[in-house]
């Protein structure tokens, strides 16, 4: 197997990926944020950034999030805290995928659900 530049090798996962990758340090993630959701989200991304602690660190999280063009959608992630050499945290890494059509679906399938133990 031929060795690739470690650069080159991330670079082309995030590129590829079918899922957004993201790290973010203490910039805004208002873009995704629903207005309604925004003070919880900074409350907790605050404390996480100050104590290095997070209890989402392996789950796998289901947010509502907003697209460019304002349509609400659903997410699902992970969080990965990226740590300096010294062991201060630098930000956090986000793998996130949209899974609007499978919520929307479930959310269907319970309505068909609830109405047929309802006839029965």
């Amino acid at each position: 197997m031929a060795t690739y530049p470690h650069e080159w090798l991330c670079q082309h996962i995030v590129d590829t990926a079918q899922d957004a990758i993201i790290f973010a340090d203490r910039d805004s993630l208002d873009l995704i944020i629903p207005d309604r959701l925004r003070a919880r989200h900074w409350e907790g991304y605050r404390r996480v950034i100050a104590t290095g602690i997070t209890h989402y660190d392996r789950r796998l999280l289901a947010v509502p999030a907003l697209r460019k063009d304002g349509l609400q959608i659903s997410l699902e992630f992970t969080v990965v805290l990226v740590h300096e050499p010294p062991g201060e945290v630098l930000g956090i890494a986000t793998v996130l995928r949209d899974v609007t059509e499978r919520w929307q679906r479930d959310k269907a399938m319970q309505a068909r659900l609830a109405a047929f133990e309802k006839q029965a």
